[in-house]
Parts: structure tokens; C-alpha cells; sequence
């Protein structure tokens, strides 16, 4: 029997001592962490917004954290490639990838995807969000959607609206647009959101639906009209534009995300870690100032509250795309 407890008060301190370590390390992987260069995946070519708000944040974090966070370019197949390629890498916090709203769409349109927004990475946050909008050429008679709804109902199969990548939130937008209001308005798409700009800026498809960077010079000069942003509140970079709500076209709120995921498994210590790093990020004026400029707004949401954001777009841009019958090989 002495020997039976002896072993019991013996098995229990040795509990207490491993209970008492798995509580710590959290603590000193927080502390420590980095301990070396961290790879932060880009799924898109250089300067684009994802890419732009990307280094903003590796630059950010290199200097605070006095580690090299380096930005790795890897274009393909709408974001996928590099998106894939961060599910596959290793949990341990070295490998950080940036998303735009593509890759909580793309899972829908592609017939075969590497990856799944949901099961393979661990949310961190969503840093800013940037509205779409709706523009046309100056020659378009529409000066708000109301209008801009009447005047295509009024002349169907004349008008074509641009969208910058096939997927992107943009276009869904304008897939919802012609959903929700039963138009007959023909889609154009084009490979980036300068092109498509230019097109309507050349009339040769009067409507634009776009993120509202590409677009926010030519509202400013006139070359371009803003016809709404579409969101439920006004933009600080143009805030003469009504959004959509204001215009009584309710529905058709659309953001241009981005944010940055982990892959499944990171230790939470690490998520907690940047995620305070991008909090205090995003609360700094010039930061702010930065992302006010690129027509973007810092959000800094919790881990929680993003992957509730990345479930709640999944299911609401799948019906669209199911609806428009938008499918990639």
C-alpha cells in the first residue's frame, strides 16, 4: 500500500510538473518567436493591393520584432498556387500567406483547388477591406444605380459592364447586380483592374465594377463617374460618393479583402502574436493614412471573427457563382 501511494503522490507531481510546462510554453514561444527569417506567401504578382498590404505589413512586423519577414511573389492559377503551397507548408509559424477575397471564392469556381479555406489554415485576421464600386463613362446618362437599373432595363443587350479577374469580388458584384435586377447586361472580363478601367475610359464598356483603388483616381479627376460605392457607409477617400444603401439599392455590399492566414496546426501563441502585431498596426495614423490613400480601410478583426467572415462570404458568393454558372478549369 505505501509503495501504491508513493507511486500515486509521485505519478501526481509529475502531472503538475507537465501541466505546469504545457502552460508555459505558449508563454516562451510567444517570447521568443521569431527566431529566424519568416516567409510570408503573396499569391499574386507585385503591385497589386494584396501585394501592397503585404509588404506593408512584413515591413511593419521586421522592424518590431527585429526578424526579417520577406515577401515571396507567387503568381498562378487566381492565387491558388501560393495559397496551396502555405497549406502545405509547415505549422510552425514560418509561413504566413496573404489572401484577398479569391481564395475563399475560388473553392467554388475551380473545378480542382489544393486547398480548403477553412480546414487547412488558422485565420490571424483580416487586415483592411476595401469597398467595391460602380463607375461609368461620363457619357452614361445614369447618375446613381436607380438610374443606372432603369437605363439598362430600358436598352437590354446594349450595355457591357468590366471586371477585373473572373471571380474577383468585383465581378461577382456585378454577377449579383445583374441577379438581383434581372438585366440583360453583357460581362466583359479582362486580366487586372487597369485594363478594365481603361476600357470604360475609352467607352468601350460604359460600366465598371471594380475595386475602388484602381478606379479612385479617375473618380476624382472626372474622368471616370462614381456612381456608388458599394457599402453601407461612405469611404474617407471619396466622400462625395453615396454608397448603394444611401441610394436605396440594398444588397449588393461587396469588399476587396485582405488578410493573413497560417496554416491549420500553427501554434496559438504565434496566432495571438501577430495578430497583436497587426492590431497595433493598423491603430497607427500613418498606417491608416497608407491604407486611406489605397481606398482601403484597416479592420485588425480577432481570429475568431475572420474565420466567421471567411464562412459567412464563402456561402454567400457561392450561390452567385452557381447562379451565373462561373466555372474555371
Amino acid at each position: 500500500m505505501r509503495a501504491f501511494g508513493m507511486w500515486a503522490r509521485l505519478s501526481a507531481f509529475c502531472a503538475s510538473l507537465a501541466i505546469a510546462g504545457f502552460l508555459t510554453v505558449p508563454s516562451r514561444a510567444a517570447d521568443t518567436y521569431p527566431e529566424h527569417k519568416v516567409r510570408v506567401i503573396v499569391p499574386f504578382a507585385a503591385g497589386g493591393p494584396t501585394d501592397v498590404i503585404g509588404r506593408m505589413v512584413a515591413e511593419r512586423l521586421s522592424e518590431a520584432w527585429g526578424q526579417q519577414l520577406y515577401v515571396e511573389n507567387m503568381p498562378g492559377a487566381g492565387g491558388n498556387l501560393g495559397v496551396e503551397t502555405g497549406a502545405r507548408a509547415a505549422p510552425d509559424g514560418y509561413t504566413i500567406v496573404v489572401v484577398s477575397t479569391g481564395f475563399i471564392i475560388n473553392p467554388s469556381m475551380y473545378s480542382k483547388i489544393g486547398y480548403d479555406p477553412v480546414k487547412d489554415f488558422a485565420p490571424i485576421s483580416l487586415v483592411a477591406a476595401s469597398p467595391n464600386v460602380v463607375t461609368v463613362h461620363p457619357s452614361v446618362p445614369a447618375k446613381d444605380l436607380k438610374e443606372l437599373i432603369a437605363l439598362i432595363k430600358a436598352n437590354p443587350g446594349k450595355y457591357s459592364f468590366a471586371q477585373p479577374a473572373t471571380g474577383s469580388t468585383p465581378h461577382l458584384a456585378g454577377e449579383l447586380f445583374k441577379q438581383t435586377y434581372n438585366l440583360d447586361l453583357v460581362t466583359v472580363p479582362f486580366n487586372g483592374a487597369p485594363l478594365a478601367v481603361n476600357s470604360t475610359l475609352g467607352n468601350h464598356t460604359p460600366i465598371a465594377f471594380t475595386a475602388l483603388p484602381p478606379a479612385i483616381g479617375n473618380i476624382k479627376d472626372g474622368s471616370l463617374r462614381g456612381v456608388a460605392v458599394l457599402a453601407k457607409e461612405r469611404v474617407a477617400a471619396l466622400p462625395d460618393l453615396a454608397t448603394n444603401v444611401e441610394e436605396g439599392v440594398s444588397g449588393l455590399e461587396s469588399d476587396t479583402l485582405t488578410g493573413i492566414v497560417a496554416p491549420a496546426g500553427t501554434p496559438q501563441a504565434v496566432i495571438e502574436k501577430w495578430h497583436a502585431a497587426i492590431v497595433k498596426m493598423a491603430a497607427d495614423p500613418e498606417t491608416k493614412k497608407k491604407l486611406d490613400t489605397l481606398g482601403f480601410v484597416p479592420v485588425a478583426n480577432s481570429p475568431n471573427e475572420f474565420a466567421e467572415r471567411i464562412k459567412l462570404e464563402m456561402a454567400r458568393w457561392d450561390k452567385v457563382v452557381k447562379t451565373a454558372g462561373i466555372h474555371v478549369d
